[in-house]
């Protein structure tokens, strides 16, 4: 056909002649099919489909099970469900070439020039992965899952990594979310149940000692990934990399206007560094020396990134358009009046413009993500 789809075209497609209970078999098969696809898609936050994570399916665990418990159940059902909807898709295969009336031998040789067809898969964005790696993904998308309800129920949509401007830091609300998703567990047992999960090496994931270092060094990178490198919230640091920050946030892209930016850099930034001073401070009156130093130098590291969300904040630009040093938000289809004056994002520009001014600065935890 060429993907033509005019009424000749259409007209001279051969549809078999069938009975109603032919037809009704062919229609379950294709509808259990997508019925098992449709469900598992509820755990998967990347799909419109997204209820909860897999792991805190209702329907699949019991309030008092473990995590093991709960993971070995995953991947007992993705097994079986796999193994359903291939059935199904054999089957749906073998009434098709009914309806039309095609013998075996006809068939063979269709399906041999063909070629082999990728079989159903469950979970296609996991295809080819093994147990372990599936098994991990599962605790990353319930972490995420966390995150995302914590910064999604903030004021403004700014979630600070140490205490700042009266707001506890994000490894304790993150905990505190977990246990209400868990109301039938020991908050205490559940951490060290997820924190052994994530010590463990898999191939392809970045093996960490506790949430708080998964937060840490994790979270922005893989939650990038996992948006296909078109981000929601990201992870603001003074230092890039897994080295050790002297602040850091998460914000909500949708939410960081111009507004948010100014109180990230007057209240949560500003905030932050006059706690470093006071502790740098104590530590020379407490003769400790090595102390005051280490405290010494985050107050100017702090202080260079707040130097940094300045230019982006101003739209500072030196040298040639879009260089690296252009921290302007580049609009060019946009006439002159219509293009953003510092930092004002339009969200309809779409993440890679508007994340871009924060790359070029080095503001974001992982280098690049566009």
């Amino acid at each position: 056909m060429g993907g033509r789809w005019e009424v000749g075209v259409i007209k001279r497609l051969p549809i078999p002649v069938t009975s109603q209970l032919q037809m009704a078999s062919v229609s379950k098969a294709a509808q259990e099919i997508h019925d098992a696809k449709a469900s598992w898609d509820r755990g998967s936050e990347v799909s419109t489909k997204f209820v909860s994570p897999w792991l805190l399916n209702e329907g699949e665990h019991r309030p008092s099970d473990d995590l093991a418990s709960r993971l070995d159940r995953l991947a007992t059902r993705e097994i079986s469900q796999e193994a359903h909807i291939r059935r199904l898709y054999s089957k749906l295969n073998d009434e098709v070439y009914q309806l039309y009336g095609i013998a075996d031998a006809i068939r063979a040789t269709i399906e041999e020039t063909l070629g082999d067809r990728s079989p159903e898969i469950l979970w296609p964005q996991m295809e080819g992965k093994t147990p372990d790696q599936k098994r991990m993904e599962h605790v990353f998308r319930l972490l995420s899952y966390a995150v995302k309800r914590v910064i999604e129920a903030d004021d403004d949509g700014i979630l600070p990594y140490s205490p700042a401007a009266g707001e506890p830091r994000l490894v304790d609300r993150v905990r505190h979310e977990l246990s209400a998703l868990f109301p039938g567990r020991d908050a205490n047992q559940l951490e060290v149940e997820i924190t052994n999960e994530l010590k463990r090496s898999v191939k392809g994931y970045r093996k960490t000692n506790s949430i708080a270092e998964w937060l840490d060094n994790v979270f922005f990178e893989y939650h990038a990934a996992l948006y296909r490198n078109r981000p929601i919230y990201w992870h603001l640091a003074s230092a890039q990399g897994t080295a050790s920050f002297a602040f850091g946030a998460l914000v909500h892209y949708h939410r960081f206007d111009k507004n948010r930016m100014a109180k990230l850099r007057s209240s949560y930034l500003r905030d932050a560094v006059e706690e470093l001073k006071r502790e740098a401070a104590l530590a020379g009156k407490e003769n400790r020396a090595e102390d005051r130093l280490d405290l010494q130098a985050k107050v100017e590291e702090a202080q260079a990134f707040d130097r940094k969300l300045q230019h982006i904040q101003e739209g500072h630009h030196e040298g040639p358009d879009g260089g690296e040093r252009d921290y302007r938000i580049l609009t060019p289809w946009k006439t002159p009046d219509e293009r953003p004056k510092g930092w004002d994002p339009d969200i309809d520009d779409g993440v890679k413009v508007n994340i871009e001014p924060l790359e070029k600065a080095s503001v974001l935890r992982i280098a690049k993500v566009t």
